[in-house]
């Protein structure tokens, strides 16, 4: 039989293509998920029984929440990565990692051909394909419910038609939980005007007495919680435990998708929101103002590269490194002010804060120069102003800009 590996998730698109790849293709059928965090060891077993009974030869789950945090999470961090100023990437980050690990499982296996679930009109397709055919390029892709353009009531009616009748109806709300967010779907999101009802949330306001806690981050990792020492991925599910009582980091994300249309996707992501918000306040003292700059273009296309598939491009290898090399000094305490669906930055304590009062103070009197010295940068720093308005002058400036 011809081997196939499938991106399997446990729901209605891939459970319908594991039955439909065995039954009518004569596929033996491997069925994969990527953990990336957010599954609970029930769910990884009730998702195995369910992809055997559909017809599948074998069910693996990867763990890959460190691989996740190591080769994507952490460079998110580095350059405080928000697609459009909102989004952490929650879920777009994830699929990179997810479809790395699915075909090397495909080639460990030797398997010819691959499958997923995604349909022609988002983002996933994209991210999966380029990834496949950039590291097996001899692998066949199959995609049944692209390709078939099928609906959700076709699907529905051939697994009732072959002895399947699990319970499909549509939940209200789609969501899908990881390490770096969760994203929540709904009839809301799908038009412009109406935002996602406080229910839609995973997550409840369980908490109203603000509270204080304190991350340390060191070299541009989050190390330890309120001086609680741990691995980085573990410090972001317990700050994640910690913020999501106060139902902290809700928004909705408008963003262009990779085939050129508008989107929506609310989403709930506390320790990544405050995480890289720390983060940044952090760099803003401990970095120079040039470093920041740089940063900001080389974080933002790191993000957009990342987001669009292009994770395996080498120019994401030269950004990783650059963001690596600026992290040196971004060591130190963030204190964070918990609140009802808000936090606040309230200071850094470092040694590497450039804000150190031994040499100057803004504003106040300084140690580093005269007034003299003052005065004659100051006069230096206009002359080209100077140099331009007597080769050009004008009578009047609001005037500059008619005709």
């Amino acid at each position: 039989m011809k081997k196939l590996v499938l991106a399997y998730s446990g729901g209605l698109d891939t459970s319908y293509c594991a039955k439909y790849l065995s039954k009518e293709k004569g596929f033996e059928v491997h069925a994969v998920s990527v953990n990336t965090g957010g599954f609970s060891a029930e769910e990884i077993r009730n998702i195995e029984q369910k992809a055997l009974a559909l017809g599948a030869t074998s069910y693996t789950s990867i763990d890959a929440v460190q691989t996740f945090y190591d080769q994507v999470v952490k460079y998110l961090i580095f350059g405080n990565v928000l697609k459009n100023n909102t989004y952490p990437l929650s879920v777009s980050a994830e699929r990179i990692v997810q479809a790395i690990a699915i075909v090397n499982h495909a080639k460990k296996l030797g398997a010819g051909h691959i499958a997923h679930g995604s349909t022609g009109a988002g983002n996933d397709q994209v991210r999966f394909d380029m990834i496949f055919q950039t590291l097996a390029p001899d692998i066949n892709i199959i995609t049944p419910i692209r390709d078939h353009t099928l609906s959700r009531e076709a699907e529905i009616a051939y697994l009732k038609e072959n002895g399947v009748d699990y319970p499909w109806e549509k939940a209200k709300y789609s969501i899908n939980k990881g390490l770096w967010g969760t994203s929540v779907g709904g009839e809301e999101t799908l038009t412009s005007e109406r935002p996602l009802p406080d229910h839609a949330y995973p997550s409840q306001l369980t908490k109203k007495e603000p509270s204080e806690v304190k991350l340390t981050f060191d070299q541009g990792e989050l190390v330890a919680i309120d001086g609680q020492k741990d691995s980085p991925v573990n410090n972001i599910e317990n700050l994640e435990a910690m913020a999501n009582k106060y139902a902290i980091g809700r928004d909705i994300h408008v963003g262009d998708t990779i085939i050129g249309i508008k989107g929506r996707v609310g989403f709930e992501a506390a320790a990544a929101l405050i995480t890289i918000k720390a983060h940044h306040l952090l760099e803003k003292h401990t970095l120079t103002k040039w470093q920041q700059f740089q940063k900001e273009q080389q974080g933002n296309f790191y993000g957009m590269l990342l987001h669009e598939g292009h994770y395996l491009d080498p120019v994401m290898r030269n950004i990783e490194a650059f963001l690596t090399d600026t992290q040196k000094t971004v060591s130190g305490d963030v204190f964070v002010g918990l609140y009802p669906f808000q936090f606040r930055l309230n200071g850094i304590a470092s040694p590497h804060d450039l804000m150190n009062a031994s040499f100057g103070s803004y504003g106040e009197v300084n140690k580093g120069w005269t007034a003299d010295d003052a005065k004659g940068f100051i006069k230096i720093l206009s002359n080209a102003g100077k140099i331009y308005r007597h080769v050009n002058p004008l009578g009047n400036m609001a005037s500059e800009g008619e005709g």
